[in-house]
């Protein structure tokens, strides 16, 4: 979910630096070679072999834990190899049939494997490796230990996006929602076996489900229980999961359209194997659910009243965790909210002037946003008509953002985008947008998923820059970059350093803004302000959930009354904080880096400053945490600097 990412050694980690360092070490070598007539150079190659033979064992050695790390990961959780098309080879086994086990036992297995994977690659203190390759070592070892979690803590689940999931039963993911979608969005059946492979998983279900009901049992046993809001909402969710009929869940459906594309299979044998694909929704899907629903009804009267993190034991230290995993900051919780504070202040501010502009003069900020919403002008009809306007308008800012960026932006990611409304069955309880990445051999797309569920939540004004976020050049721009990045070990392609992932995706709704996208559309400005202020308003109440202690109900009154935002997206926002602690902080304190970091370089350079380059500089090195990256645009900056003509 969502879920890439210049010219010497000088440049840390990038990826021109790198080439130049491989480009050099080839010349070198063809020197090298052309002095062996002599006994004197024999002997000097054979040591510089000696040498180069060292640099390669030590690099092989990483290279083996970094794939180690991956097969690792990926055997555990066989669901996101899907999502991602992973090759056999990749993942060290045949994973198309494999379902995924959440018991304590297993869960405690792969934390414990990937954590001491994290702390072998951080020991590996080889001397001889470039820079790049140093940096990729730092990189993987700070990665694996995202995916490991605390070591302190083990609730939840570990999750592929977001490391460390406290809650492995709630609203909004976890895998009872994830996996399947997965299955229905990324599982490809081209022939019988992938058919087969599909009915296999879920035959597993029951098995499946067991798994995290014993993770949820051990997870109660410990008092680690979500709030319980956030557990009426799993109820809702597994509700709606099967109610429909068998024969029209969205796991069958979904076989049947893939089959239907499917030539060489004949008929009667897609009947059968559609008819399994029944039996198993009927006789082995619903029932796990209803297991786990049941258990989740059991513990309703155990679950907390409290919105925050800090209401679990030793909750205080999960959300610092939380915030150096997920916000990538060493700041305090009470700083970040005084951030967010300024920072809804100055927007406030932007918005007010456009809105005065406007005619708009009456009332807070929030409450001229929340007038606009009511609008007829700017809502979408609630209806089929409606919708498919609405998906139509979706795919045309595509257009217009991919024509205007085009000097901006030097390289182009290899992989397809496309838009799709969120399944009825998930959209009660998902966010307005989100991305899903596309399939490694481009079969499959990058995914702009919106939600739906309520027309108001979608006016047109504010459609452009959630665009902009979560497809060109936000998210997927830059999570295909990065995916296409084949030099890098496969979990540095797709790395998702939250602060960094969101903190481009906020930033590239800015940049939209100044490729001159609102010039002529003050509302569709107004919209991207509102958008912003969202995120800011995140820094606040995040901190006010977990740290300050806020109610679930002051977070929302805040939230609605500062940004104007439908009420209904309002409360799923909160819910989600409420269960993933620290993650909003990634989008502003991301952006606000990004920013600071394009502004030092353009204040040194002056009008050396190449925008585009820089933009290829963040993109291209992949999502990697923020002190890694302000050491890259360092040594850009100072590459740039040293080649400067005033120097000669």
């Amino acid at each position: 979910m969502v879920r890439s990412k210049s010219k010497t050694t000088l440049m840390l980690g990038s990826v021109f630096g790198l080439l130049l360092l491989v480009n050099g070490c080839e010349q070198q070598d063809k020197q090298q070679t052309t002095e062996t007539t002599s006994p004197v150079a024999t002997v000097s190659t054979t040591s510089l072999n000696n040498e180069k033979g060292a640099k390669e064992t030590s690099a092989k050695r990483l290279g083996q834990l970094y794939q180690r790390s991956t097969q690792t990961l990926f055997k555990s959780r066989a669901l996101s190899a899907t999502l991602y098309g992973m090759s056999e080879e990749s993942v060290g086994i045949y994973y198309a049939d494999k379902m995924e086990d959440y018991s304590p036992k297993q869960e405690k297995m792969l934390r414990k494997a990937l954590f001491a994977l994290s702390e072998q690659i951080k020991s590996n203190t080889a001397t001889d490796l470039t820079e790049s390759e140093q940096l990729t070592r730092n990189i993987m070892g700070d990665l694996t230990r995202y995916f490991a979690g605390d070591p302190n803590f083990d609730i939840g689940y570990i999750d592929v996006w977001m490391g460390l999931s406290p809650f492995i039963v709630n609203q909004i993911n976890g895998p009872l929602i994830d996996v399947p979608r997965y299955m229905q969005s990324d599982q490809a059946v081209n022939n019988e076996k992938d058919a087969l492979d599909y009915i296999a998983r879920l035959q597993q279900y029951d098995q499946f489900v067991s798994g995290i009901q014993q993770k949820l049992k051990a997870d109660v046993q410990k008092g680690w229980i979500a709030p319980r809001i956030n557990l009426d909402g799993a109820v809702k969710y597994f509700d709606s999961f099967t109610a429909p009929l068998p024969v029209d869940h969205p796991l069958v459906k979904s076989l049947q359209k893939k089959l239907e594309k499917v030539s060489d299979i004949a008929p009667e044998r897609k009947q059968e194997l559609i008819a399994d694909a029944v039996v198993n929704v009927e006789q082995v899907v619903y029932p796990a659910y209803q297991k786990i629903k049941q258990q989740t009804l059991s513990i309703l009267d155990k679950a907390p009243a409290e919105s925050g993190i800090w209401a679990q034991p030793n909750g205080e230290k999960f959300y610092q965790d939380a915030i150096k995993q997920l916000g990538d900051s060493d700041l305090t919780a009470e700083e970040i909210h005084q951030i967010g504070l300024g920072e809804v202040k100055r927007i406030s501010a932007e918005m007010n002037r456009l809105l005065v502009a406007q005619g708009y003069t009456e009332g807070s900020v929030g409450e001229r946003m929340a007038s606009l919403n009511e609008e007829a002008r700017f809502l979408y009809p609630d209806s089929t008509e409606g919708r498919e306007a609405l998906l139509a308008d979706l795919n045309s800012y595509i257009a217009l953002i991919n024509d205007k960026m085009k000097g901006l932006f030097k390289t182009a990611p290899p992989y397809q985008v496309e838009v799709r409304a969120f399944p009825k069955d998930i959209e009660e309880g998902a966010a307005g947008g989100q991305y899903t990445p596309p399939s490694l051999d481009g079969s499959k797309p990058g995914i702009y998923w919106i939600n739906l569920r309520d027309m108001k939540a979608n006016p047109k004004f504010a459609l452009k820059s959630l665009t902009f976020h979560e497809a060109n050049p936000g998210h997927h721009w830059q999570v295909a970059l990065n995916m296409a990045q084949t030099q890098m070990p496969f979990l540095q392609r797709i790395a998702p350093f939250n602060a960094y992932i969101e903190g481009w995706a906020l930033y590239a709704e800015q940049v939209a803004q100044e490729l001159g996208i609102y010039l002529d559309d003050p509302f569709g400005d107004l919209g991207r302000l509102q958008a912003e202020l969202f995120r800011a308003v995140r820094l606040v109440v995040d901190t006010g959930l977990h740290q300050k202690r806020w109610s679930r109900e002051q977070a929302i009154d805040y939230m609605f009354k500062t940004t104007g935002s439908a009420k209904s997206d309002v409360v799923a926002e909160i819910d989600r904080y409420m269960v993933w602690p620290g993650q909003a902080l990634g989008y502003k304190l991301g952006m606000l880096k990004i920013l600071e970091l394009r502004a030092k370089a353009k204040k040194l350079l002056g009008e050396k400053f190449d925008l585009a380059a820089f933009h290829d500089l963040v993109l291209l090195g992949g999502a990697i945490p923020m002190r890694y990256l302000e050491a890259n645009v360092d040594s850009w900056i100072k590459q740039q600097l040293d080649n400067s003509p005033e120097k000669y």
